[in-house]
């Protein structure tokens, strides 16, 4: 494997890696709230169908950007009105969210487009174009730096560049702002947030709507960044490599980006390499396919019980009379 197939096989990584990314800083709000949100899956799904169905009608990308991001923060609604004014089961609420955003979807866009729920093939006007940085075609021909200034770094779209610079912006804000701060609180020891005379309530909406916000982003990054419109089913699980992603990074924004390119990498591979011959045994492809996802469970099964979330997450938060 030579320098430039290296290059190749991390660019795909990076693009594959965004999503899940995002995602991840979505549930990594939502949870260090308290609020278990297991409808990262569905909202993504419903921002997807939203994005790619409005820049279809409209040939505007931003149009679909916005429109991705209002359907992932109505799902981000009910999921805050379950679990936090009615006090319900999140994971039930997560689980109801995706059920429904699996159905709904396809519904929608059977009904506008006719084409088996799925939407047109979107148009350059409709799709994010790649962004070359300064002089990235000249430095292409340099061997190491150029190459991957040019291969690497240059080339991505915009939601590429602002989900990187999102990491950074996610640990100022959690660690070094009040606002952070008493997000924080709220997720280990609510009552004592509220006994400093800030409200509960509030501070959990707003993280369920930053969550919104942020899964909008990847539900519309899927669809008219990485690929051309949307299909039923097309975030694959994505929501749930991205929760398998937040307990690997324990809860922190740079451990995040770090565990959602590992698994951005396994994709890429699968992809590229998809029967792979070791001394004569070849690895089927299935099995490279199904990589990303036994990652998953692996993670899950040896990490879950070593990483510590929130001390309230998941419990509902009843004001003391």
């Amino acid at each position: 494997m030579d320098f430039v197939t290296i290059l190749q096989v991390l660019d795909s990584t990076v693009r594959l890696a965004i999503p899940l990314l995002l995602a991840c800083l979505a549930g990594l709000y939502s949870e260090r709230a308290g609020i278990f949100d297991i409808g990262l899956e569905g909202k993504m799904l419903a921002a997807a169908m939203a994005a790619g169905a409005f820049a279809a009608l409209s040939g505007n990308v931003w149009v679909g950007l916005l429109a991705g991001i209002g359907a992932s923060l109505i799902m981000s609604a009910l999921h805050g009105l379950a679990s936090i004014t009615f006090r319900g089961n999140q994971l039930i609420s997560g689980v109801a969210i995706n059920m429904l955003a699996a159905g709904i979807t396809v519904l929608i866009a059977q009904d506008l487009f006719r084409q088996g729920g799925r939407t047109p093939s979107l148009t350059s006007g409709g799709r994010w174009e790649s962004i070359d940085w300064p002089f990235a075609e000249t430095l292409a021909n340099v061997p190491f730096f150029g190459q991957t200034y040019s291969e690497l770094i240059s080339g991505h779209s915009l939601l590429v560049y602002v989900a990187i610079a999102l990491v950074p912006l996610t640990w100022w804000v959690l660690y070094r702002t009040r606002f952070g701060l008493r997000l924080r609180a709220v997720g280990e020891n609510p009552a004592s947030v509220d006994t400093a005379g800030i409200s509960v309530i509030r501070l959990r909406y707003t993280a369920v709507m930053i969550c919104g916000v942020l899964c909008g982003v990847a539900g519309a990054y899927l669809a008219t960044g990485l690929q051309a419109g949307f299909i039923k089913d097309m975030t694959a699980g994505r929501g749930f490599i991205a929760l398998a992603a937040l307990i690997f990074a324990k809860w922190r924004p740079w451990y995040a980006l770090w565990a959602c390119l590992l698994f951005g990498l396994l994709q890429a591979v699968a992809i590229r390499y998809q029967s792979i011959d070791l001394g004569g045994i070849t690895i089927p492809v299935q099995f490279m396919e199904a990589l990303p996802y036994i990652l998953t469970v692996v993670i899950l099964a040896g990490f879950v019980g070593r990483a510590i979330p929130p001390k309230a997450g998941g419990e509902p938060y009843v004001k003391e009379r």
